[in-house]
C-alpha cells in the first residue's frame, strides 16, 4: 500500500528510513529536502531529450521513451543504492510536484513491498513549507547580533559560542560566503532556495524559548539575500559588539584570508570590484601593494579608509553590550566567548 503524505516536517522526516529524491541531478543540486539522497529516475540529459520531443515531436514517442528510461533507472537503483535494503526499509520519496517520476519510483518499490509513502505535491510542498516560515511568518526567535567592524573576530566567536551551547547561526556558513569584498568560498554559493533550506534546517533544531545569536550582516551575504522574517528580526535584534585595535584585526584577517592573499590574481580581481567612490590613484595603490606582497599593509590600509568608514556609516542600532579584546588570539577569544555566554546567560548583555 503506498501511503502519502504532505508533512515534511523535521519530527516526520525523521521517522523514514530514507528520503529519496527523483528528480534529476540539477533540480537536486539547485534545492532539496535537507537529508535527502538523489536517485533520479531521469537524469539531467534524458529529461532533457524527453522533454524536447514531447514538446515539439510526438507525445507518444516521449512518453514511451520516458517509460523505457525511468524503468531502467530504477532498475539500477534497485541494483545499486538500495540493494542493501531489506523488508522492513521505509523511504519517503519525492519528486517536482508529486506525479509521474515519484510515481513510478513508489509503484515499483511498493511491488517490492517496502512499506513507501510519497509527498503530496513533491519539492513544491517542501518549499512552501519554506516560505511560510521565512516570508510570510514573524520569525520565533529573540535575536541578538554579533556586532563589530571586519576583522574583529566575530566568525570565530560564533563557533566559541556554540561550543559553550549558545544557540547560534551561522548565515556566512550556510551561505557560503564571507560576507566582504573578499569573501568568496570555495564551490560557490548555493542557490537562494537551497540558502532557504539550510537557514530553515537549521532553525528546525533550535529552541524558541532561547535567544540566538548572529553575526551582523548586511541584507545580501555575497549573492544570497537573508530571508525577509529573519532579516527583520535582526532589525529588532539587540547587539554586542566586539571591540578590537586595528593592528590586531589587520592581523586577524591575514591570517583567516590566507588563501586569497596567495592567489594574486584572485586577490587583484577582488581589488577591481572595489566600489567607485574610492579615487582611482588610491585603488592603484592597493592593487600595487598586493602585487608587491605587502599584504599586512594593504589589509590595514583597507580597513581604515574602506571598512571602518563603511562600518560606520552602517551602525545605526544600539550597541547595548561591548566586549573589547585587546587581541585576537585563541586564548582571548576564549575569553570573550565566555563573557558573552555570561551575559546571554545572565539575559542581560548591558555593559
Amino acid at each position: 500500500m503506498i501511503r502519502r503524505t504532505a508533512d515534511l516536517s523535521r519530527q516526520a522526516r525523521a521517522g523514514f528510513d530514507a528520503v529519496i529524491d527523483v528528480r534529476s541531478p540539477a533540480e537536486f543540486a539547485h534545492d532539496h529536502v535537507p537529508g535527502a539522497v538523489n536517485l533520479p529516475v531521469l537524469d539531467d540529459a534524458q529529461r532533457a531529450a524527453v522533454g524536447t520531443e514531447y514538446v515539439q515531436g510526438s507525445k507518444f514517442l516521449a512518453r514511451r521513451a520516458g517509460a523505457a528510461l525511468v524503468a531502467r533507472n530504477i532498475a539500477a537503483h534497485l541494483e545499486g543504492a538500495l540493494a542493501d535494503r531489506d523488508g522492513a526499509f521505509k523511504p519517503l520519496v519525492y519528486c517536482w510536484r508529486g506525479g509521474q517520476r515519484s510515481g513510478a519510483m513508489v509503484t515499483v518499490m511498493d511491488q517490492v513491498g517496502w512499506p513507501v509513502t510519497v509527498v503530496e505535491g513533491g519539492y513544491q510542498t517542501w518549499r512552501r513549507t519554506v516560505v511560510a516560515a521565512l516570508y510570510e511568518t514573524p520569525f520565533p526567535l529573540e535575536i541578538v547580533l554579533l556586532d563589530g567592524p571586519t576583522g574583529s573576530g566575530k566568525t570565530p566567536m560564533l563557533a566559541r559560542l556554540a561550543d559553550r551551547g549558545v544557540q547560534t547561526l551561522d548565515l556566512e556558513a550556510l551561505a557560503g560566503h564571507r560576507g566582504s569584498l573578499f569573501g568568496a568560498m570555495p564551490g560557490g554559493q548555493p542557490s537562494q532556495k537551497l540558502f532557504e533550506t539550510r537557514v530553515f534546517a537549521a532553525l528546525e533544531a533550535l529552541d524558541t524559548n532561547r535567544p540566538l545569536v548572529v553575526e551582523a550582516e548586511s541584507s545580501r551575504i555575497g549573492a544570497r539575500t537573508i530571508p525577509p522574517s529573519l532579516w527583520a528580526a535582526m532589525g529588532r535584534g539587540r547587539v554586542i559588539a566586539l571591540a578590537a585595535p586595528v593592528a590586531a584585526r589587520a592581523a586577524h584577517i591575514v591570517e583567516v584570508y590566507a588563501d586569497i592573499a596567495a592567489d594574486p590574481a584572485a586577490l587583484d580581481t577582488a581589488l577591481s570590484r572595489l566600489p567607485g567612490h574610492h579615487a582611482r590613484a588610491t585603488v592603484a595603490e592597493w592593487r600595487a601593494m598586493a602585487a608587491r606582497g605587502e599584504i599586512a599593509a594593504l589589509v590595514q590600509a583597507l580597513i581604515e579608509d574602506h571598512y571602518d568608514p563603511a562600518y560606520r556609516r552602517s551602525a545605526d542600532r544600539p550597541v547595548v553590550g561591548v566586549v573589547p579584546l585587546d587581541a585576537l588570539s585563541s586564548a582571548d577569544l576564549d575569553r570573550a566567548a565566555d563573557e558573552v555566554a555570561r551575559r546571554l546567560r545572565d539575559a542581560s548583555v548591558a555593559a
